[in-house]
C-alpha cells in the first residue's frame, strides 16, 4: 500500500495550487493523508479526484474546515494503525504533546511546524512531511510518501 502525505498546504494563502510533483509522485497512491492547515475545503474535493483522502483540522483552518473534519482521527492501512493529527506548540516538543494523544498506533502523521519528520521513537514512527507550498519555518518545500507491507517506510520528498 502506498500512501501520500501533505500538511500545512495553506491555500489559496501560500499558493494558488499544488506543486505539479504532488499530482504526479499521488498517481497511484492507495491513499491521501491531510495533517491539517488545509486552509479552505475546495482542497479535499481535488485531493479525492486522485485518491480516497483523510485528513484533520489544523489551527489555520477556516471554520468551514474546523466544523467539517475533526482534530483527531486513526486511520486503519493493512495492518498497522496512523495517527493523524496536526499538533501544536513548539516544533522541539510536538512529539510529546502529539504521543499523548494516541493509544495503540504504529505511526503518527502531523504537521504544524512545517518541519518534515521521518523518526522511529520507541515503537512509534513520527511523520511530518512539512510543507509543500509554505516555507515559513522550514528551509525547503516537501511532502512524504509512506510505503506499507509487513512495515512502513517513510520518505520525504524535497521540493526546492
Amino acid at each position: 500500500m502506498r500512501v501520500g502525505v501533505i500538511s500545512d498546504t495553506h491555500m489559496p494563502k501560500a499558493a494558488d495550487t499544488l506543486p505539479e510533483a504532488i499530482y504526479k509522485d499521488f498517481k497511484g497512491v492507495d491513499l491521501i493523508l491531510h495533517a491539517g492547515d488545509l486552509t479552505e475545503l475546495s482542497l479535499l474535493d481535488e485531493l479525492n479526484k486522485i485518491a480516497p483522502t483523510e485528513a484533520v483540522s489544523g489551527n489555520m483552518d477556516s471554520w468551514k474546515v474546523c466544523n467539517k473534519l475533526p482534530t483527531k482521527k486513526v486511520v486503519k492501512a493493512l495492518n498497522f494503525k496512523i495517527g493523524l493529527i496536526h499538533g501544536w506548540g513548539a516544533p522541539d516538543k510536538i512529539t510529546d504533546v502529539i504521543s499523548k494523544e494516541f493509544d495503540d498506533v504504529d505511526v503518527i502523521v502531523f504537521g504544524h511546524s512545517h518541519e518534515p519528520m521521518n523518526e522511529k521513537i520507541g515503537k512509534i514512527l513520527y511523520f511530518n512531511p512539512g510543507s509543500p507550498t509554505d516555507k515559513v519555518f522550514a528551509p525547503y518545500n516537501s511532502y512524504g510518501i509512506l510505503d506499507i507491507d509487513k512495515t512502513v517506510k517513510g520518505k520525504i520528498i524535497k521540493l526546492n
